[in-house]
């Protein structure tokens, strides 16, 4: 896969040597002349350029990449380098880091994102999910389907603890797409039977509150009775 990352900062670079590791080509591009440490990530393409620029974005060839990554500090640059890549270069793919949390609103497909990344979200839902046993949180939502990426561990008393992935009456919009047992990764079969602490990964397709409601009832904590 070849991507090109816009924003060669401490982000960019971050990216650039996990794409590497993953034996991905890499492009960075940066108007900064200070941002180009090129022996900090030596194995990528490194640009001296404007991005937001069509000219010197072109340079980079991104017609020819499979993604591009806006990951500047700045979240204009990131909505300009979004449109640009989606709208003159037709890249399949447009991943745009948010900065600012107040600003998500504007990172849709109306700007060439098909997903963004904001940070202070990412953050809040991992707090969220390593204190909450029992409760849906949400980690991410694929801005040009609407789908939603949630994942619940599951508590001692969770209704479907015990039973097999088949039997579970899952709602429409719903998608078991993994099951994280300990440290181990599992493909999730009809088979398969949900313990308790496995942690779920659910694609939910629909904005519908009632899903969300009947998701947390199916596999929330079932409360005591006294």
């Amino acid at each position: 896969m070849r991507v090109i990352i816009a924003g060669a900062g401490s982000v960019g670079r971050s990216i650039a040597r996990e794409l590497i590791g993953h034996d991905h080509e890499v492009t960075l591009i940066d108007k900064n002349p200070a941002a180009m440490k090129v022996s900090s990530v030596s194995s990528a393409e490194w640009l001296l350029g404007d991005a937001c620029e069509i000219a010197s974005f072109a340079t980079a060839h991104p017609e020819a990449c499979d993604v591009v990554v806006a990951a500047t500090g700045d979240d204009k640059v990131n909505l300009v380098v979004s449109l640009l890549a989606k709208t003159e270069f037709g890249v399949p793919r447009v991943v745009a880091r948010v900065n600012n949390p107040k600003n998500e609103w504007m990172f849709d497909d109306a700007w060439g994102v098909d997903v963004l990344v904001s940070t202070p979200r990412i953050m809040t839902a991992l707090v969220e999910e390593a204190v909450s046993i029992g409760d849906l949180v949400r980690i991410f939502t694929f801005h040009q389907s609407g789908a939603s990426m949630y994942e619940i561990t599951l508590a001692p008393g969770a209704a479907v603890v015990g039973e097999r992935v088949a039997d579970i009456d899952w709602p429409t919009s719903a998608v078991l797409a993994a099951i994280i047992r300990g440290d181990q990764p599992i493909t999730p079969s009809p088979d398969d039977t949900l313990e308790a602490g496995d942690e779920l990964l659910l694609i939910v397709t629909s904005a519908d509150q009632e899903d969300l409601v009947t998701l947390q009832h199916l596999l929330g904590d079932v409360p005591t009775t006294t």
